[in-house]
């Protein structure tokens, strides 16, 4: 699997004029006009009429990747630099716009699969309205994650996985969905991720399916029909769908509960978010309660654009609900392929042996007091928003990628 980077450099004020200038002059840029307060969160565009399906649906079907999101490195939170701003400034969005243009001229395809750089990923940030964003988070209006109550706070700090620094390893339970290969978690599966960021939209009369490159596939009915009980769950949960005029809305409730402090592996439970989403919370450990439930609605606002706007609320985990807006972009030649994590996973049986031998060598006086816990990396963002990010290379945690 190969992780694609974008490579900080120094840009000129003068080439930001430039590109910022071509950018206001260019008719049609971007789909969603930034408004002249760049503080305000704009309806979803619902001007644009989709085609239907033979069975009279609205037609979703199709590929929608996400990985230009990662790709552009717009954050899930908002980096502080922006405050309440929703949109970013003409010398920003040049900043950035060059970042993606540096990212496409590293791409070669003769370079094999280890090429560096992005293809296209400059014309998503000119065309797409989200180039223009400055998060994935629309609310709370800072752009940040509300706290989290005190009873998850200390579920979150107490919790294990492996990217929790100090943490020893001696059974599957150790660690947390993802690392196991059985789920990124949900909401966590419908944000952009290191790679694998595919999504595929089939329809049939009555249902909606959403399968996603990683783990994950969504069958949504469209009946009415209500939702399991509530002693029934599963890590994506259990949706229930309708249409509200072109809006696809889903309901999503009976999410895996749980936390990643027991040792009962079926009591734990995916963290809603997962750090391999760009600036979430660390560690993977945010625990689920059985209140955990998302609103998602799913709103085509072009041939080839869908906007998808989900709302999370779990009061006992989040003191508030928080909501998230991105742009799904359609690229039907996209291709999938079997996403085989768990068939030859050696790697947390390698763990719990290196771990013994580790505190072994330990009592043996064998480990150096002053060594480094090389996990304390993951505590530390990995990405920078290159159109705040200062100029030049990134620091060195910030060049460590999972």
């Amino acid at each position: 699997m190969r992780h694609h980077g974008l490579t900080i450099r120094m840009i000129t004020a003068a080439s930001a004029a430039a590109v910022a200038l071509g950018l206001a002059c260019a008719p049609g840029a971007f789909a969603q006009q930034r408004p002249a307060d760049l503080t305000v969160v704009p309806p979803v565009p619902t001007d644009y009429t989709p085609k239907k399906t033979p069975w009279g649906d609205y037609d979703f079907r199709g590929t929608w990747p996400i990985e230009n999101i990662n790709a552009a490195r717009i954050l899930f939170q908002r980096p502080k630099d922006y405050g309440n701003r929703v949109w970013v400034t003409d010398a920003e969005f040049a900043k950035r716009l060059a970042a993606a243009q540096r990212s496409d001229g590293n791409f070669s395809n003769d370079r094999g699969v280890n090429a560096a750089g992005t293809q296209g990923l400059a014309k998503w940030v000119q065309d797409s309205s989200f180039g223009h964003r400055t998060s994935m988070l629309i609310s709370p209006t800072n752009g940040q994650l509300p706290p989290l109550t005190p009873q998850a706070e200390a579920l979150y700090k107490a919790g294990r996985s492996g990217w929790v620094p100090g943490q020893e390893y001696d059974d599957p339970s150790d660690f947390d969905s993802w690392d196991r290969c059985v789920s990124r978690g949900y909401p966590a599966s419908m944000y952009p991720f290191r790679y694998n960021n595919g999504i595929r939209i089939f329809q049939s009369p009555g249902y909606v399916v959403i399968m996603l490159e990683m783990l994950g596939t969504r069958v949504i009915p469209l009946d009415g029909r209500p939702h399991w009980p509530g002693n029934v769950e599963a890590w994506m949960g259990n949706s229930r769908g309708h249409w509200e005029g072109k809006t696809l809305v889903i309901e999503t409730t009976n999410i895996k509960s749980g936390d990643s402090v027991t040792h009962d592996l079926n009591k734990r439970a995916a963290s809603p978010l997962n750090m391999a989403t760009q600036a979430v919370p660390p560690f993977n450990t945010i625990p689920t309660s059985t209140k955990a439930k998302t609103i998602e609605r799913l709103t085509m606002t072009g041939p080839n654009t869908i906007v998808h706007e989900l709302t999370y609320s779990d009061p006992e985990v989040f003191t508030q609900p928080w909501t998230t807006r991105i742009e799904w972009s359609r690229d039907d030649s996209y291709e999938f392929y079997e996403y085989a994590c768990h068939e030859g996973n050696v790697q947390l049986r390698n763990y719990i042996t290196a771990s013994r031998a580790h505190r072994a060598a330990r009592a043996a006086g064998q480990v150096p007091e002053n060594e480094v816990d090389s996990r304390e990396r993951f505590a530390v963002p990995f990405d920078r928003d290159p159109a705040v990010a200062p100029d030049g290379p990134p620091p060195a945690a910030a060049q460590r990628r999972e």
